[in-house]
């Protein structure tokens, strides 16, 4: 299992986009319902620092994310956007869950 956190602070004027833009991620991956990726995002209260966490099965569910057009988009779009504190990627290693993630 893969585990892999990114935090960024949007521009001010840029968070609802991002939100809009995250929020058709997520319906896509609802769509898909694939068994191996589990992914969330929250936003922290001063409106535009967002907290993406993934949880990958194997790199192949890994690669359903990035490879997902909506996800590419929003990548692209944050990155245009100039974000006042670039995203910073950390892999946390997994210690455990309240529930079984991928039923194995």
């Amino acid at each position: 299992m893969k585990t892999v956190r990114v935090t960024y602070t949007a521009r001010q004027e840029y968070a609802g986009q991002n939100q809009q833009n995250i929020q058709k991620v997520m319906s896509d991956l609802q769509q898909l319902n694939h068994p191996g990726l589990l992914y969330h995002c929250c936003v922290n209260a001063d409106g535009k620092t967002f907290v993406h966490t993934a949880f990958f099965k194997s790199e192949q569910d890994e690669r359903v994310l990035l490879d997902l057009p909506s996800f590419k988009s929003f990548q692209q779009q944050l990155m245009a956007s100039g974000p006042e504190v670039p995203p910073k990627q950390e892999l946390p290693a997994f210690v455990g869950s309240s529930h079984n993630m991928f039923n194995a």
